[in-house]
Parts: C-alpha cells; structure tokens; sequence
C-alpha cells in the first residue's frame, strides 16, 4: 500500500512537472515576444462589438458608442477630427459645414472645469482656419457649434471647443438667447437618455450679402441647426430644429422639425449609417412626448437673455 502511494506521488510530480516544462517551453516559443498591447486591443474591440449592439423588438442592430458611424454623408476627402468631436471644414466659408458629437450623461455628472477661453486657429485646417481677430468688430460674436459646456467634463475637452473652426458668426441676441436655450436643452435630454448624437452646424446655401474678417472672408450664415438622435432606453428617437440667425420670442419646440425636414432643406444626409429601415421610421417622425422641454428656461430667456 504505500509502494502504490509512493508510485502515485511520483506520477503526479512527473505529470506537473511535465507541464512546468510545457508552460515553459510555450511561453519562451510563442510568448515571451508578443506585442500585449495590441492582444488587450483586440479584446477590447471584441467587447465593444459585442456591447455596440442594441437588440429589442422594436429597434435591432443598431450601432452605439461610435460616434464616426454618425457623421453625415459627407464628400470631403478628410473629416477632421478633434477626439471629442468632429467637423467637416467649408473653405470658401472659413466655418465647419457640420460638428458631430456625442452628449453623455457620465460625462456631464463629471466635475465640471472653468472656461478656457483660449480661442485659436486649428492647425489641422490644411488651407488655414479663420482667425479670433477675424470676429474683432464686426459685431457678432464667436459662437460654438460644439458648445463649450458639453465638454466641461476635462479641460482638454474644453480647449478643444475653441478652436475657430468650432466657431461660426452668430448675433449677440441669438448667441446668448435662443441657442443657449437649445444647448441647454440637449443637456438635459442627454441626462435623460443617457447618450445623445448631436450633428450641428451653420445653413449656408442661402447666404446673407454679408462676410466679416480681415484677413479670411467669414460667411454669416442665415441660421443654424441641430440633428440629434438617442439611441437606446427605450425607444430610439430622433428630432432637428433649425433657428433663423436673430433674436428670437418663440419656444423652441416652434422651431422643431424632422430629420427629413431638415435633410432636405441642408442637403445633408444625417446619420446615414443607421439600418435603412430604421433611418426611415426615425427620421420621418417626431415623438412630441419624448422632447419635452423647460418652461422656466423659456421664461428665462425672454426676460433675461435675449439681448437686442
């Protein structure tokens, strides 16, 4: 009986360290020299793929946390990119044609940082951004179309907000009135479903017979949109307002419209990567009871920031 024990014990040692001297043999043929970071890529990707996913009865397979999905079509050889958002760049109007972004509530329950104010070219604007002096007394201000505030969760997001070709001629009253409601607005609703899509920019196919700059010719644009889609909690939605480039007395939900609506009235093609039919059934509609908006703001507005 204990021959057999002594037999079984020895096995044993044999059989582990067989595999030690596997183990060993593996890790110094194959191992030892593999490029880690690039497996820990691969498996986060694999992740990702696999949370990207939304699946319900009623909205499958789209797409999320991918912000290059939602770009508009564009034809532009180079989409800018900045890490927190991204332009399509109109030379001839020295402004982006569009900014798209992505609004999350983790990031606005972050700590929010101070102003930056470091307005600046962008050197990634191969022909030249406009200037900060371009804007110097021509009576309008700075405006972002990616707002500054949607980015406060870090201070390189922030900076990031002031580039030039983040900002777009836009009236005082305007600025500080109605758009600030609007983006105000977004905030809210991306706090209540979690994550917004946002596609933003100036409506430039009816120019005013006005440009400002010294030293680059900045076009006024006659108003501005916005294109934003939820995804997910619940049902998908998707709503677009456009916003004549002046004071403004109305609510904003006087200003809304459908994707399509928009669509045609841009020559944008706004998230086209979205399923067909799911493109279709988003961007033909309005769900009123999804966009609800700020009573007080509005009050706010008109009372206090509305500028003439």
């Amino acid at each position: 009986m204990a021959n057999e024990r002594r037999v079984t014990a020895i096995t044993r040692l044999i059989v582990f360290l067989g595999l030690a001297a596997l183990a060993v043999f593996i890790y110094f043929k194959f191992l030892k020299n593999a490029d880690w970071d690039a497996v820990t890529q691969d498996v986060k990707e694999v992740v990702h793929d696999a949370d990207s996913l939304i699946h319900d009865e009623n909205n499958k397979d789209i797409p999320v946390n991918r912000l290059y999905e939602f770009h508009p079509a564009s034809q532009a050889e180079d989409v800018i990119e900045h890490g927190f958002f991204s332009l399509e760049y109109s030379e001839k109007d020295e402004q982006a044609k569009w900014v798209a972004y992505q609004i999350s509530v983790d990031n606005l329950n972050k700590d929010r940082v101070d102003r930056t104010d470091d307005f600046r070219p962008d050197s990634k604007i191969g022909s030249g951004s406009a200037l900060p002096t371009d804007y110097r007394g021509s009576g309008y201000d700075r405006g972002h179309l990616c707002p500054a505030a949607d980015m406060a969760f870090s201070r390189d997001a922030m900076s990031t907000t002031f580039l030039m070709s983040n900002m777009s001629p836009q009236h005082r009253s305007f600025n500080r009135g109605v758009w600030k409601e609007l983006e105000e607005q977004v905030r809210d609703w991306a706090r209540a479903y979690d994550n917004l899509y946002v596609v933003t920019g100036p409506y430039l196919r009816k120019r005013e017979n006005i440009k400002i700059g010294k030293n680059n010719k900045i076009s006024v644009p006659k108003g501005y949109y916005k294109a934003l889609l939820a995804l997910g909690k619940g049902e998908h939605k998707a709503v677009a307002f456009y916003i004549p480039n002046a004071r403004q007395t109305k609510p904003l939900d006087e200003f809304s419209m459908t994707i399509d609506s928009l669509e045609s009235m841009t020559g944008l093609d706004f998230f086209p990567q979205l399923p067909d039919k799911q493109e279709a059934k988003l961007e033909s509609e309005i769900m009123y009871n999804y966009w609800m908006y700020d009573a007080d703001r509005y009050e706010m507005r008109l009372t206090d920031w509305n500028y003439d």
